[in-house]
């Protein structure tokens, strides 16, 4: 039997385990408090239905399970923004809203950052059940990137940088 090779529910999580596990928890914690805010803003009813789906079943349930591993390691949870009102968009003055297709941006580039942050929480991982639970939070996060990435490109709010077409004649 070498080190660390029974039941992973059972061994200690080491400090960069701690560490990332904790820093995600604390992301997706304003992940949440953001989009709940954007959601105000948001007109398009397919980009509200999206937002939404990822909140409640992508990113709070992750938050439920990184607390419950934290909490069973007798670590501190960081804070939890309190939840943010509905308000009517027609509220908000035209100058001061955030538009359907930067909210959408913002949303495509936060999922990036989150499969990022997935996939440096399972490459310092020693403990194969975190690993494990953090390839299933890439897996969705995967998935809800290529809806968005698939709405931006049907509302027609994706912006491709300029072509590089090699015009040489080599």
């Amino acid at each position: 039997m070498g080190i660390l090779s029974g039941n992973p529910k059972n061994e200690p999580m080491h400090y960069g385990e701690v560490y990332l596990t904790w820093m995600h928890l604390s992301a997706a914690k304003a992940f949440v408090a953001g989009y709940e805010t954007l959601l105000n803003h948001t007109g398009d009813s397919d980009l509200k239905e999206l937002i939404k789906d990822v909140l409640e079943n992508g990113t709070k349930p992750e938050i439920k399970q990184i607390e419950v591993l934290l909490k069973d390691h007798g670590v501190g949870l960081p804070p939890s923004p309190p939840e943010r009102p509905e308000a009517c968009i027609e509220n908000i003055p035209p100058g001061a809203r955030f538009l359907d297709p930067e909210i959408g941006m913002k949303l495509g580039m936060d999922l990036g950052a989150g499969l990022v942050s997935c996939s440096a929480v399972m490459a310092e991982c020693l403990r194969e059940d975190i690993a494990l639970m953090y390839g299933q939070f890439h897996m969705k996060t995967t998935q809800y990137a290529a809806r968005t990435l698939r709405l931006l490109k049907d509302k027609g709010w994706l912006v491709p940088p300029p072509l590089h077409i090699d015009q040489s004649d080599c």
